[in-house]
C-alpha cells in the first residue's frame, strides 16, 4: 500500500509538471463562482501542483456535476484517475484520444487559466471606452488573443468593470478580411439585432446577437463579408476550443444567457480587438480630454463659417460614399458661400478608440445643424486618424 501511494505521488509530480509546461501557474484560492468555472479550474490545479490529488479529484467531480459538458473537465478527471495508477507523461494522456481534440483541450485550459490569473488591474479601464452616450449603458470588449469578453457598465460616463467571459473566436485568428477567411473582425461595431433560440438551429445554442460588420471603415477599406454574432454552443457542447468558429464570437449558453441583459440593439458597442490595452484612469481621463478638445475645435470651426479653417481637419486621405477631400471641399466651399450664419450642437457623443493597427478614433454624435437658410438633425459618425501628428477626419457619413 505504502509504494501504490508513492508512485501516487510520484505521477502527481509529473502531472504538477506537465501543466506548468503549458505555461499555467497557480492561481491563489479563491471562491468558485455560480456560473463560472475557472476559479474551481484553478483550484484543481493548485491542489495538482500541491500533491492533494484526493482533494482536486473531488473539486472536479464537483466542476462536472455544475457542468456536465464541460470536456476539460472530464480530461482532466481522466489524468487524476490515471495518475493513481502510473505515471503521466503529459496534460491528456488518455490513450487512443484524437491528438486535435486533445490540443485543443490544452489550449482551452491555457487561456482559460491564463486570463483568471492575469486579470486587468481594477483600476485600469480599456482604452478603447472613452466616451459612451447616456444612454449606452453597458459596452463589450473583446480581447481575441485571451479568448476573454469583458462588459464594462457607463457609470456617469466612465466604464466600470462588470464580469469577463470565455470566448473562442476565428479557427484563423483575427483580423477578418473578406467573406469565408474563418477570422475574427478587429473593429467598434454595434448589436444590431436579438435572435432567439426559437428562430435558430441547435448550434447557435441559447441565441445568438449579430453585430453590425462589415462597419463603414471596413467598407472603405474593401473587407467583405457578413453573419459575425456573439451566440451560444450546441446543447451537447459546454464551451469550444479557443479558435472554433468561422468568425464569430462563441460563448457557452449559460454565459450567452448572461450577457443577453446587458444588451440593446443599435446601441450597445461591441469592441473587438487582438489584444487590449489598459489604461489608468488618470490616463484615460487625460486622452479623453485633449480628443473632446479636438471634436470641439472642429465644431467651432465650422459655426466659424470658415471653411478653409474647418477644412484643415480633413485628411488628404479623406473619402467617403460621396468620393475625396476635393469633392468634399467643393462641395462645403459652395454651402459656405450661402451662409449668413450656422449654429452647430453635438450631443449623444460616443468616442470609441478603434483596436486596429492604425491610430484612430470612431465618433458617433447626433447633429443639430441650424443656419440661415437650413435646419436638419442627424445621426452622424467620424473616423479620425493621426495624420503626421494630428488627428484629421478620415471618413464622415450618417449612422
Amino acid at each position: 500500500m505504502r509504494g501504490l501511494l508513492q508512485a501516487a505521488s510520484r505521477a502527481l509530480l509529473v502531472l504538477a509538471s506537465s501543466w506548468a509546461c503549458l505555461g499555467i501557474a497557480a492561481a491563489p484560492p479563491t471562491a468558485p463562482a455560480t456560473g463560472d468555472p475557472d476559479p474551481a479550474l484553478a483550484a484543481v490545479i493548485r491542489d495538482i501542483e500541491d500533491g492533494r490529488l484526493d482533494t482536486a479529484l473531488k473539486k472536479v467531480d464537483a466542476l462536472i456535476e455544475r457542468f456536465p459538458n464541460f470536456r476539460l473537465a472530464h480530461l482532466i478527471r481522466g489524468d487524476l484517475l490515471l495518475a493513481r495508477t502510473r505515471p503521466i507523461a503529459a496534460f491528456g494522456n488518455l490513450p487512443g484520444a484524437p491528438a486535435d481534440k486533445l490540443s485543443d483541450l490544452r489550449d482551452e485550459a491555457i487561456v482559460r487559466l491564463k486570463a483568471y490569473r492575469n486579470r486587468p488591474p481594477s483600476n485600469y479601464v480599456p482604452r478603447y471606452l472613452l466616451q459612451m452616450e447616456q444612454e449606452q449603458k453597458y459596452a463589450i470588449v473583446v480581447d481575441t488573443q485571451r479568448s476573454r469578453l469583458y462588459i464594462y457598465q457607463n457609470d456617469a460616463g466612465r466604464p466600470r468593470f462588470i464580469a469577463d467571459y470565455y470566448v473562442a473566436h476565428g479557427k484563423l485568428g483575427a483580423e477578418k478580411t473578406r467573406e469565408g477567411d474563418k477570422r475574427t473582425p478587429i473593429g467598434v461595431y454595434y448589436v444590431t439585432a436579438n435572435l432567439p433560440r426559437q428562430k435558430l438551429s441547435d448550434f447557435y445554442g441559447s441565441g445568438a446577437f449579430p453585430i453590425s460588420y462589415p462597419n463603414e471603415w471596413d467598407r472603405q477599406q474593401g473587407r467583405n463579408g457578413h453573419g459575425i454574432w456573439l451566440h451560444g454552443t450546441p446543447s451537447d457542447t459546454y464551451s469550444r476550443p479557443p479558435r472554433a468558429s468561422d468568425g464569430c464570437v462563441v460563448l457557452t449558453n449559460q454565459d450567452f444567457d448572461a450577457i443577453a441583459g446587458y444588451m440593446q440593439i443599435g446601441l450597445t458597442p461591441v469592441i473587438i480587438s487582438n489584444t487590449i490595452e489598459w489604461l489608468s484612469l488618470d490616463d484615460w481621463t487625460a486622452e479623453r480630454t485633449a480628443l473632446s478638445r479636438q471634436i470641439e475645435a472642429w465644431r467651432k470651426d465650422w459655426e466659424s463659417r470658415d471653411v478653409e479653417r474647418y477644412l484643415s481637419h480633413y485628411s488628404k486621405s479623406f473619402r467617403n460614399n460621396e468620393g475625396d477631400l476635393g469633392q468634399w471641399a467643393r462641395q462645403k466651399r459652395l454651402v459656405g458661400a450661402g451662409k449668413t450664419w450656422v449654429k452647430i450642437e453635438l450631443s449623444k457623443m460616443s468616442v470609441f478608440r478603434n483596436p486596429g493597427k492604425q491610430d484612430m478614433i470612431v465618433v458617433t454624435f447626433e447633429q443639430d445643424y441650424r443656419s440661415n437658410n437650413l435646419s436638419n438633425v442627424l445621426r452622424k459618425r467620424q473616423y479620425w486618424m493621426k495624420e503626421s501628428g494630428q488627428w484629421k477626419i478620415i471618413y464622415e457619413g450618417f449612422a
